[in-house]
């Protein structure tokens, strides 16, 4: 306990729960209410030690992200049998902020053994026991990023919800809660469309430009599950991670790597591209072709839908014969030489190592710093920005930020300049209902033309003017 009259010690940067002070709380008109139309910003000696705290924070590179990966739709389970979540929902711990060490007070004791944090992951509403909620286990990376899985997640059909989030609980060695974080929203299904896909129903259907998970399973056997993914430059196989990557839509003229954008959903003998999302390595394009009973079948041209079979086709090959597509042997990527079809001329002979599963995937990214803080507080709720758009130009510039998780005690700056902000909450029924609140920022910190906006963006930090007095 602090000695009494001793000063608060400072929280995490993101924490957005205001102090008792008249200076954090926003305005209030005669009812109550805050005035959220009003511009604010700190008083000039308020803000020269919050300035010197941010100058530390970017100085010291002490920032933590938190990356949640999971599927955009889950297979209920029936009865006794538990259809696990595939791909399993994964966790990635980076920044250089999980290496930094804490203020006094903080510091873990000398020579403790184990991880530095440990996670849970469970459903949205769940009761939270044991048999609903997996405990991750972080290891690692070779890129020195922390890795975590929940393998053994799956969704009874006791549960009669059409969506649901994960929800990820990470504590600090010691006991301290770091904060809650749910996923993007997750639909809940049966079992695959074995119908073909209308336009009209664009819930399944995979669109150009979106990520996509791949993965091999022999014989139906889980332990046999293998994801496509990318370990140390090259496509491989692997047992443990799975990689998201962006589907493109691809034409004959287009160089690899070179993708003109074109929308539209992906349908079977679409030529297409797989880009990493994480590396950025490709593979060459190829013909997206449905599966059926071991086959290729080459006239078919329906939208792709969540969890259908398909195989990945390169193009040319002489004339008549099967094809060549992707297919694992063990933890390697190859190509496999396919066979005419004997009765159907319209169908290629695959081998089960060659039909691979895709299914839509999400990801939601929270970033933030503890380690110039010595709160005991959570971090959570973490401000995510959706959209910037700039208007105007000169001293007048004003940014609008669309996102989630704002509040009016939050402060935006430009590196280790403060903006004027203008916190506007979401109205029923709005033009932007799906964005959330909105922060208006504006004087020349941003007086920047669109075209020079992108260099900006990633110095742009969304604090609690109150929880940053470092």
């Amino acid at each position: 306990m602090d000695p009494v009259g001793a000063a608060e010690p400072p929280g995490p940067l993101t924490h957005l729960n205001l102090r008792d002070d008249s200076e954090a709380r926003p305005q209030s008109g005669a009812d109550g209410r805050g005035l959220a139309g009003s511009w604010s910003r700190a008083s000039p000696e308020r803000t020269t030690v919050l300035r010197e705290g941010v100058r530390r924070c970017l100085q010291l590179q002490c920032e933590q992200t938190v990356r949640i990966l999971h599927a955009k739709v889950a297979q209920k389970s029936y009865g006794n049998e538990k259809r696990f979540f595939c791909p399993p929902p994964c966790v990635y711990l980076a920044g250089p902020g999980w290496r930094v060490k804490p203020v006094p007070g903080q510091a873990h004791p000398a020579g403790e053994p184990g991880p530095t944090v440990c996670g849970y992951m469970g459903l949205d509403g769940a009761s939270g026991s044991a048999a609903e909620t997996q405990k991750l286990n972080f290891e690692e990376q070779p890129d020195s990023r922390e890795f975590g899985c929940a393998k053994t997640l799956y969704i009874s059909d006791a549960d009669k919800r059409k969506h649901f989030r994960l929800v990820l609980r990470l504590v600090l060695r010691g006991g301290r809660e770091l904060g809650t974080f749910h996923s993007r929203l997750i639909k809940v299904i049966s079992k695959p469309s074995q119908k073909k896909q209308s336009l009209k129903n664009t819930d399944l259907c995979i669109s150009s430009g979106s990520k996509v998970s791949l993965f091999n399973r022999l014989r139906s056997q889980t332990v046999s599950t293998r994801y496509l993914s990318v370990e140390d430059g090259a496509f491989v196989a692997s047992a443990r991670q799975w990689a998201a990557f962006t589907l493109h839509l691809a034409d004959d003229q287009s160089s690899q790597g070179d993708f003109p954008p074109r929308e539209g959903y992906v349908r079977y003998g679409s030529l297409v591209q797989l880009v990493c999302t994480v590396t950025g390595i490709t593979l060459p394009p190829m013909i997206i072709r449905k599966v059926a009973k071991q086959c290729a079948l080459l006239d078919v041209d329906e939208p792709i839908s969540q969890l259908h079979k398909c195989a990945l086709q390169f193009p040319g090959g002489p004339p008549g014969g099967g094809g060549t597509y992707l297919c694992l042997a063990t933890e390697k990527v190859v190509q496999f030489q396919a066979s005419p079809c004997p009765k159907e001329a319209n169908r290629a002979l695959l081998n089960d190592s060659s039909c691979w599963t895709i299914i839509g995937t999400e990801s939601v990214e929270f970033s933030f710093s503890t380690s110039l803080a010595c709160t005991r507080e959570p971090v959570t709720p973490v401000p995510l920005i959706s959209t910037l758009e700039l208007s105007g130009g000169g001293d007048v510039a004003t940014l609008e930020l669309h996102g989630e998780n704002f509040h009016a005690g939050l402060k935006v700056w430009f590196g280790d300049v403060e903006a004027e902000t203008m916190y506007r909450p979401r109205r029923p029924g709005g033009p932007r209902p799906a964005l959330g609140p909105i922060c208006r920022v504006r004087g020349k910190a941003q007086s920047q033309q669109p075209q020079r906006l992108s260099p900006l963006t990633p110095a742009l930090r969304v604090f609690p003017s109150s929880r940053l007095l470092l």
